[in-house]
């Protein structure tokens, strides 16, 4: 059995190495990532995955996923400047908010294997300072509500509730169950 793993982040692939699997193939599938009008996270995050599997181009199997920091009903975005990733924090500190992981499994008859998985996270009250350090080490470019939990923010965060690799950006348990129910052997 072959795996396509549709994503360019190489934490989703280390992540993936953890259960022993080493995809045949990397293959980010390009969508419109933008969310619909009232569009809710977990259904975001949901049809963001379904949508890259789908898109994405590979032989086998394909597994996606997509990572959604929710504040609310309010879906933070990637931080691609440091304005918005200095907005997120700015949002987030002190308080608690929702990080949704969904993943989807493409066969190659084209069925679909979906599962998803939702973490509390919580910041510190964080001060001007901590902030200014946090946007210096340039961990938030790319993340998705400004921060990377694997990296300096671990430090700013009083407690999670959940799944620590669904913040990172694969949620493990539900990727595991997810690919044994499809056949891959995984111990």
């Amino acid at each position: 059995m072959t795996l396509t793993l549709a994503s360019a982040s190489p934490r989703r692939r280390e992540l993936i190495a953890r259960l022993g699997i080493e995809p045949a193939a990397i293959a980010p599938a390009d969508i419109d990532e933008t969310p619909f009008k009232g569009e809710l996270p977990r259904d975001y995050a949901r049809r963001m995955a379904r949508e890259k599997a789908f898109a994405a181009k590979g032989d086998g199997h394909v597994l996606t996923g997509d990572t959604v920091v929710a504040l609310g009903r309010r879906i933070l975005p990637k931080a691609e400047d440091e304005a918005t990733a200095r907005q997120c924090l700015e949002l987030l500190s002190g308080r608690r908010h929702r990080v949704l992981s969904a993943i989807a499994l493409k066969s190659p008859d084209g069925t679909l294997r979906e599962r998803s998985s939702e973490t509390i996270v919580r910041f510190k009250r964080l001060s001007e300072e901590e902030i200014a350090a946090y946007l210096a080490s340039g961990d938030w470019e790319g993340k998705a509500g400004g921060y990377a939990i694997q990296g300096a923010a671990e430090g700013l965060i009083a407690w999670i509730q959940g799944s620590h690799s669904g913040v990172v950006g694969l949620p493990l348990f539900e990727t595991r169950a997810l690919l044994k129910s499809a056949g891959f052997e995984i111990a």
